[in-house]
């Protein structure tokens, strides 16, 4: 049992790490594309520029639908999660937990 509940914890605090990391750049990301689209909505507000935002957003989706239904919703999200998690936890010894620390990270750190 010893033996099992290292690797367990080792995959828990990688994914916990990684979590964390992720919740990082995702806010850094976030703020990134805000300050964009302020940046271009008073631009285009003085009157420099005309923005098609719907172009804009169907363009967006596009891109990230996975399953090319028209939308981007849970089961995108979940193959996103698929191909990332089988990424981080390639050749980790017995991954089992790398989930439930990643998740944890993304919700209750700071």
């Amino acid at each position: 049992l010893k033996p099992a509940m290292g690797k367990l914890t080792f995959g828990t605090l990688v994914g916990y790490c990684s979590g964390v990391a992720a919740k990082k750049v995702g806010k850094a990301v976030a703020a990134a594309i805000g300050f964009g689209f302020i940046a271009l909505q008073g631009i285009a507000y003085a009157g420099y520029i005309d923005i098609d935002w719907k172009k804009v957003k169907d363009d967006a989706v596009k891109k990230i639908d996975t399953n090319a239904d028209g939308k981007f919703d849970v089961e995108d999200a979940k193959t996103y999660w698929q191909k990332v998690k089988k990424i981080l936890t390639n050749s980790v010894p017995d991954a089992s937990g790398f989930s439930l620390g990643f998740l944890y990270a993304v919700t209750y750190s700071n």
